[in-house]
């Protein structure tokens, strides 16, 4: 029986988001999800809530069970999935608090298992949008409802972690356009798009990557300085995150929910 209809993934220093709830521990085929779930309601709707770094923040990017974490919300009867997280900016005009719904990402990770695919039967989705698009409309409407500075659309790059960029690596990615960097939402993306689920993507930049030296105010990235802003603006996120539940429509109408129609050979 579907115990929620929608579900978050807190990321760095976001470990909680429902006031009233159970917890439910969920296994899967692929191992052990980051942690124990809560389900409660948010406007009425089902909600489930799992930090993808666990409630100590105790697993580090590169070792999260991204396929465990994505196939036990499909398994909980999750359609919607969100997932905010903290983000550092490539570029001098995307600041520190401001909120970026990407919509695309670039994967510089490597060795992580990010397809529920690997045969007999070849499954190919497409990659061109890999955003859903009726969850981005509604971050952005949400966000400008509620004086939240966010951006309408962005390319965070992926890298693997868990250590952050050298200088090089940087001022390459800051040279190529693209705003926002991150170790987490690749393959959480992917994974969720092969199980047909909505999936968002709002990064909370926290800091200035280290390839924008020499601009004013700018220091190199520390995790305390990432954890510092996240704890700053999480009721921010928890109060965009709710208003965005409270718009949500009742039925999917994307291509999100037939990613799979045309995507295999057989």
């Amino acid at each position: 029986m579907a115990q929620a209809e929608i579900g978050v993934f807190g990321g760095s220093g976001f470990y909680s988001l429902l006031d009233e709830a159970r917890e439910l521990k969920v296994d899967t085929p692929y191992g052990e999800p980051s942690d124990t779930f809560t389900v409660g309601e948010i406007a009425g709707r089902a909600v489930a809530f799992l930090p993808r770094h666990g409630r100590t923040h105790r697993l580090p990017p590169h070792r999260i069970n991204y396929r465990a974490n994505v196939w036990a919300m499909k398994s909980l009867g999750v359609q919607w999935l969100f997932g905010p997280c903290a983000a550092g900016s490539l570029q001098p005009h995307v600041r520190p608090g401001e909120f970026v719904v990407c919509d695309q990402f670039v994967d510089r990770t490597w060795g992580r298992a990010d397809t529920f695919y690997d045969g007999p039967v070849v499954t190919h989705i497409s990659g061109a949008d890999p955003y859903c698009p009726t969850l981005r409309r509604l971050a952005v409407a949400a966000a400008r409802d509620l004086g939240i500075p966010a951006r309408d659309g962005g390319t965070v790059v992926v890298i693997q972690g868990p250590r952050f960029s050298t200088r090089a690596e940087s001022r390459w990615f800051r040279s190529q356009g693209w705003e926002v960097i991150n170790m987490t939402n690749y393959p959480e993306a992917v994974l969720a798009r092969e199980l047909e689920l909505c999936y968002v993507n709002i990064s909370l930049v926290t800091d200035y990557d280290v390839g924008i030296e020499g601009d004013p105010g700018v220091e190199p990235v520390t995790h305390e300085a990432v954890l510092r802003v996240f704890r700053e603006n999480n009721e921010k996120l928890r109060d965009l995150l709710r208003a965005m539940i409270e718009r949500l429509p009742a039925t999917r109408a994307c291509a999100c929910a037939t990613a799979l129609a045309h995507a295999r050979l057989e």
